[in-house]
């Protein structure tokens, strides 16, 4: 029985070629495809989130969750009383939180595509917006006090690690050079960043109408 014929080097190296040709067309379309998922899990996180604002509003006479402080350390805010709502564990028992090297979980906490890591103190993928509430880690509104609910920023894509903070620490890189929004009637939207940043002043846009810091 003859032996089937050997490549030649030449057809060796035309079949790598082929190869290296589909996985630089196929890169990108996973690439791609890997951001959408991202960007739909990131979504989901911020609508529950969205959703037990909604349902804790429900339960507390229309008031709105506390602050809380920007490093988790208080025993209220919404990173206490919103996990209560969403049947969760609170944010201070996230090993996460204080642990750099900790891998971070699938979790309602974790946005798949921000790559901030603990401070060594914090870690919040999504922040609260202070401007809703005012000053102060205890001070309440009522959600019925909020002119515009449905443009006004409740909570958003994490530019830092502090869990409360205003309009400048809004990422502006995420899901497709842009930021994800959960608003105080409980929605959830993708902006571009061009939408919240002016990248000439390095500061945060006020006065889109679509998005509301300041109720």
């Amino acid at each position: 029985m003859k032996a089937g014929r050997a490549f030649t080097l030449i057809e060796l190296l035309v079949v790598v070629a082929i190869i290296a040709i589909l996985a630089s067309l196929l890169l990108p379309a996973i690439s791609k495809a890997k951001a959408v998922a991202h960007n739909t899990q990131c979504l989901n996180n911020l609508r529950q989130w969205g959703v037990a604002t909604m349902m804790y509003v429900a339960d507390n006479d229309d008031w709105l969750p506390r602050d809380g402080s920007s490093n988790g350390s208080t025993n209220t805010g919404w990173y206490v009383e919103l996990p209560k709502i969403m049947g969760i564990a609170p944010y201070r028992e996230m090993e996460w939180r204080t642990n750099h090297a900790a891998v971070l979980p699938k979790s309602v906490w974790i946005c798949p595509a921000n790559t901030n890591r603990s401070s060594g103190f914090n870690l919040f993928h999504y922040c609260l917006n202070r401007r809703v509430n005012g000053s102060g880690t205890g001070n309440q509104v009522k959600l019925s006090t909020i002119p515009h609910p449905s443009r006004t920023i409740w909570l958003f894509d994490n530019g830092g690690v502090g869990g409360v903070a205003a309009e400048n620490n809004a990422h502006t890189n995420l899901h497709q050079r842009g930021a994800q929004f959960t608003f105080l009637d409980g929605h959830s939207k993708r902006f571009k960043n061009t939408a919240y940043w002016n990248f000439t002043s390095k500061k945060a846009i006020t006065n889109n109408p679509d998005l509301f810091w300041f109720p």
